[in-house]
């Protein structure tokens, strides 16, 4: 037997189909290890040791992995292609020389980029080790990491009251963010003008021109500042002759985009389909680990954590003959396109994220897959096959007119392309982060060199500079892979982390930095500097993956990272938090005070009139209070929030006409859909809670009127017959089917989850057993009534499928399955096994039967009323045995003596022994 191991139960299943009856597929559900959550789970001071802890949830599965080891030829470790699954392998490996369950087995590390037949059976056969420069690699960063967040965290917990915690990676995620807020806090509006004329060509064909010169000197952009300089010049045009003086017509080419890494698939699906990106990943995770087609699961994309961008030469291959097909060869270019990364030192370049068979194409796949399945589907299949299509071939034309008035003479130009031949462009372009008027799109009539042009409208126009925008989760994404900064495999989880502790809110798709998180980034720039600094952060990175190239040993980064920090630690430990907020108050003075207007004073108490305004820190975090203080109570958030105790009207429910409203309630915001006077007596208007992950100020009227018509119906369950619903509830969203209740996952959306998705977390849960539901176990399929048993079942348990009855269980023979087995089998199979001694009835059972044998017992009791109860026969042979008093004394001798005993051991000692001898005692 060789035994396999990879991370989900899903992947594990299918694989297992794939590779037959001679390999057993066991899931390690991702990392088994970890470094406990307390100070000395690494030691710099002993070459940087680290203590690995197992995760008390994977003991169980690591126990499963150790038995069936016994007897077998070969651990296979097949987890993920990346530097995480590498690491996974490793831990399962270790874990098994700790237990001792390796013998002579044969050891071998297997990777595939996609969870298909050919890709896992190619793999088996091209085996190798584990690779001890990736797993290095790991370590450092799970010790860089674990370093910081337990030396940096505690520092700002003392220094800075109210604040969570301090990342490596993340805080200079964070930075980004908050430094784009100072920015736009920072930012002065510039007054600018433009003249754009609305020429005709002798044809009556029209186009704009915008001035780009007056009387020799060039006119950029900015260059017009007041209205008078406005006025000045469009006299002169008004008063102009207009005169085509060159038109220039270049050819020019514009390429595909290469196929998605992860980072641009986050990108680009943040921009085109409005996902976040850990949203983006939970749905390519499940497009990796794929759906039932023709009676075998396959996966529709390959690995969907990578810095690569070159494709595999079958699928380049197939892309070339999908594109004939459906586009003509034409737009097949002479020679397969090849790419080359850009990203910086890409150590998990891996192939390109892509479908692992193109011939599947986006709408056949639709009815498959759920709605955001299918979006996400189609956008990897749309860029992979325009990745390989050919270029569009494009015109740009630049007309410069000159227009005379008098001894003046302007210069006004325009600019147009003609798209000649659309190239990938009939299938996809790719989106834009902050999308602008591109006046080069537009399109030109024919002109040519000396004709005379009419001028038929002038629009003078006062502009403002605007400060830069907020960065959205895409924007951010791409500007740390810019800057080198964190890995494909963490961005996602990097901008969760920074939402979840309030750090940053993401409001009409752009993040917003929060006080608690511009605090904290304000501490750090103060006393840690170099360690936020975008070059350092990156040139970590760098070094980390040095490590995974074996070029540098891991130990020695982390002791040259180590020495300066711990360093940076030790010289804040003796400030005083008074010092640190002086500190931070002179930086955030912009944020927190700002202009008056009225122009006095920022920092005078509007209460007092006489305190100053400083930063104050309190239990729940920095706070503004007054100088005068404890005479002067006045307190307010480092930015108050108007809008926050404001009641705002989103519109009208179209059903009903009423107004729909965010009111702001005690435990928090809320929707409501009218007011109490619109409703009966009695009658309480319909509310809805807002998402945790939401805020007021985000919502508009179709999202809350989405979230009021919870819970709705999805669809009847398949095998009941009984309705499946979806709603939020306290621990967030859920479907439910009779009293099974299954949370969704972050990436499922309750307005739009399909039946599928809602029946599998069903199964899920309830295959989870008692400790997966809220109603008790799973009541299996019932099959009737046992002769004495009581009610017969089929379920499905760990180790297969069996039939019970009062507590009987029978393992189903495998020339039977769960859904041809009968009534009268079943009992037979019950029958054996009690006969055997298989099992004891429950006391339920007994109930039933008592229940079922009290008629009986009524008769008897009716023949004969004064027969002594059983009850009391035991009683009476009992006090006939012993005393009673003897009996109570006895009874409690032992839990005295167990008493006595834990009160005689030393206070370290385990307790549990004492409690249950005494448990036994009063049982």
């Amino acid at each position: 037997m060789n035994i396999v191991i990879v991370e989900s139960p899903a992947k594990a299943k299918t694989i297992n189909k794939y590779l037959g009856a001679s390999y057993e597929v066991l899931a390690s559900f991702g990392h088994v290890r970890d470094l406990p959550a307390k100070n000395g789970s690494v030691d710099p001071d002993a070459n940087f040791q680290m203590i690995w802890e197992v995760d008390p949830k994977a003991a169980g599965r690591l126990n499963d992995i150790a038995k069936a080891l016994k007897g077998a030829d070969r651990l296979i470790l097949a987890t993920d292609p990346d530097r995480e699954g590498e690491a996974i392998s490793w831990h399962v490996l270790e874990v098994m020389k700790e237990k001792r369950a390796l013998k002579d087995q044969k050891i071998e590390r297997v990777v595939f980029n996609a969870i298909t037949k050919q890709a896992v059976t190619d793999a088996m056969k091209a085996p190798r080790q584990i690779d001890g420069a990736l797993v290095d690699a790991y370590m450092a960063r799970r010790a860089l990491d674990y370093l910081v967040g337990f030396t940096l965290s505690p520092v700002l917990w003392r220094k800075l009251p109210g604040a969570r915690s301090a990342g490596r990676v993340q805080s200079v995620a964070l930075r980004l963010v908050c430094d784009r807020e100072l920015e736009i806090e920072k930012f002065v509006p510039r007054e600018y003008w433009s003249l754009v004329a609305t020429l005709t060509t002798p044809r009556g064909d029209t186009f704009e021109a915008r001035l780009v010169g007056a009387d020799g000197k060039k006119i950029q952009r900015l260059d017009i500042g007041s209205g008078a300089e406005a006025e000045d010049l469009k006299k002169a045009i008004e008063a102009a002759n207009f005169t085509v003086t060159t038109v220039e017509a270049k050819p020019a080419r514009r390429n595909p985009q290469a196929p998605f890494t992860t980072s641009t698939l986050q990108q680009e699906a943040s921009r085109k389909l409005g996902f976040a990106p850990a949203h983006t990943m939970r749905i390519a995770q499940r497009l990796y680990e794929g759906i039932d087609i023709g009676g075998e699961t396959t996966g529709l994309i390959t690995y969907m954590r990578t810095d690569g961008v070159q494709i595999d030469g079958s699928a380049i291959t197939q892309a070339r003959k999908v594109i004939g097909e459906d586009y003509g060869n034409a737009y097949v270019p002479d020679a397969p396109r090849q790419y080359q990364t850009k990203a910086k030192n890409a150590q998990e370049a891996h192939e390109a994220i892509r479908p692992t068979d193109l011939s599947r194409r986006p709408t056949e796949m639709r009815r498959r897959l759920d709605t955001d399945q299918a979006k996400l589907y189609e956008l990897i299949w749309i860029r992979t096959i325009a990745s390989q299509m050919e270029s569009a071939e494009l015109e740009r034309t630049t007309v410069d007119i000159a227009a005379k008035a008098g001894s003046r003479v302007l210069d006004l130009r325009a600019s147009g392309q003609v798209i000649k031949f659309d190239g990938f462009l009939a299938l996809y372009q790719e989106g834009k982060d902050d999308d602008g008027d591109d006046e080069d799109s537009r399109r030109l009539p024919a002109m040519s060199a000396g004709e005379a042009l009419k001028r038929q409208d002038l629009a003078v126009t006062q502009h403002f500079t605007e400060p830069p925008p907020r960065f959205s989760e895409a924007s951010l994404v791409k500007r740390m892979e810019e800057l080198g900064i964190g890995r494909p495999s963490t961005y996602a989880s990097i901008l969760q982390v920074l939402k979840d502790r309030g750090y940053v809110k993401l409001e009409k798709k752009r993040l917003h930095g929060e006080d608690k998180g511009r605090v904290v980034v304000a501490f750090l720039e103060n006393f840690f500097a170099r360690y936020v600094e975008y070059d350092f952060t990156a040139a970590l990175e760098e070094q980390l993956d040095r490590i995974s190239n074996n070029e540098i040993s891991w130990q020695q980064v982390l002791k040259d990272f180590w020495v300066g920090f711990a360093g940076a630690v030790s010289d804040i430990k003796d400030l005083r938090v008074s010092e640190v907020l002086d500190a931070l108050d002179d930086m955030l003075g912009p944020h927190i005070y700002p202009p008056r207007g009225d122009g006095g004073d920022v920092r005078q108490c509007p209460t007092c009139g006489t305190g100053k305004l400083n930063l104050k820190a309190g239990k729940f975090g920095a706070f503004v209070g007054c100088s005068n203080y404890p005479e002067c109570r006045y307190t307010r958030p480092l930015a108050a929030d108007s809008e926050a105790s404001a009641d705002r009207v989103l519109g009208k429910d179209p059903e009903t006409d009423l107004d729909v409203t965010v009111k702001a309630g005690r435990f928090g915001p809320y929707i409501q859909l009218g007011e109490q006077k619109d409703y009966a007596e009695g009658e309480k208007p319909k509310r809805a809670g807002i998402p945790k992950n939401m805020s007021p100020g985000d919502m508009e009227l179709e999202l809350a009127l989405k979230l009021l018509s919870l819970p709705r119906e999805i669809g009847k369950h398949p095998e009941t017959g009984e309705p499946i619903t979806a709603g939020l509830g306290r621990f967030g969203p859920f479907v439910r089917h009779e009293k099974t209740y299954a949370s969704l996952e972050a990436g499922d959306e309750v307005f739009d989850i399909g039946l599928n998705r809602a029946v599998t977390l069903i199964a899920e849960k309830i295959a989870k057993g008692p400790s997966g539901r809220r109603f008790g176990a799973d009541p299996g399929k019932p099959l009737g009534e046992h002769p004495s048993l009581g009610g017969v079942a089929v379920k499905n348990g760990r180790y297969g499928a069996y039939v019970t009855a009062g507590g009987v269980n029978a393992t189903i023979p495998s020339d039977k399955t769960p859904d041809t087995i009968t009534l009268a089998e079943a009992i037979a199979l019950i029958d054996e096994r009690a006969a055997k001694g298989g099992g004891k009835p429950k006391r339920g059972a007994k109930k039933a039967a008592a229940k079922k044998a009290a008629p009986k017992k009524a008769a008897a009791k009716a023949a004969d009323p004064d027969a002594p109860k059983p009850a009391k026969k035991a009683a009476a042979k009992k006090a006939a045995a012993k005393p009673k008093s003897e009996a109570i004394s006895k009874a409690r001798a032992p839990v005295a003596s167990a008493a006595k005993t834990s009160a005689a051991k030393p206070a370290t000692a385990p307790k549990t022994p004492a409690k249950k001898s005494a448990g036994k005692a009063r049982g």
